[in-house]
């Protein structure tokens, strides 16, 4: 397996008037092409920040992150413009759809900013969807609207996608059709890097589970032994609460 992500001691730093804010504490990690990388952890530990960084979508303090080989780090506004455009599928806790838009013509937006663009009705039907391109957001279940955010995503044909949370919006028997696709996503080989509070995801579904507490990553394991045998009393405590 190639080495396709590579985030090296990178840190994020807010400034608040006099105080500064370590939402990121020099983390390193590193994500294989194919990997499905689960981040969790308590609210503020940091999770999201790391997301919005390897999107491009916010940009670190220092240290270095690397995709495919390429420093992300070095780039200007407009490289960076070009990379989340061209390289990274990104889906939200909502689900951002243009409600005056059909399925089919919110997925159809993807394909005016990306470079080499999928069909979007083959990935409605990838989506499960693809009876539903002619409704507008509004006629669809919650589920649906999100599975249609992740059809847009994907149709920008990315080297990488990013969930932010994506079920945490839906009530709770429209989260299995989410996860489900997911789940496929993770099957067919795409690289995904997912924070998300399903801890039943991370276990069946990830190759990896990453904890994050503090702007640290406190603990990583392959998902057998970080649930069956956690390691840091933190993570020990964290599992007792959540599971």
């Amino acid at each position: 397996m190639k080495e396709f992500v590579k985030v090296q001691d990178i840190t994020k730093t807010y400034k608040m008037g006099e105080v500064e804010i370590h939402a990121v504490d020099h983390i390193s990690f590193s994500i294989e092409q194919g990997e499905l990388v689960v981040i969790v952890g308590p609210s503020g530990a940091g999770k999201t920040t790391v997301l919005n960084i390897l999107g491009g979508m916010d940009t670190a303090t220092s240290g270095k992150l690397y995709v495919d080989g390429k420093d992300i780090t070095a780039y200007n506004s407009k490289q960076l413009t070009g990379y989340r455009r061209d390289d990274i599928g990104f889906v939200f806790q909502f689900y951002n759809l243009v409600p005056n838009l059909t399925a089919l013509e919110n997925v159809e937006l993807a394909l005016q900013i990306s470079k080499d663009p999928l069909d979007a009705q083959a990935v409605l039907e990838e989506v499960g969807l693809g009876e539903r391109k002619n409704n507008f957001p509004a006629q669809l279940s919650g589920g649906q609207q999100q599975r249609i955010a992740i059809a847009r995503a994907l149709a920008m044909n990315p080297d990488v996608m990013l969930f932010d949370e994506p079920t945490s919006a839906l009530d709770p028997e429209m989260v299995g059709e989410v996860l489900e696709i997911m789940k496929e996503l993770a099957d067919d080989g795409m690289t995904m890097v997912v924070v998300t509070h399903e801890m039943g995801f991370a276990r069946e579904v990830a190759t990896r589970v990453l904890f994050m507490d503090g702007g640290n990553i406190v603990e990583q394991n392959e998902p057998k032994e970080f649930f069956a045998n956690p390691q840091h009393p933190r993570l020990k405590d964290f599992l007792s609460k959540v599971l």
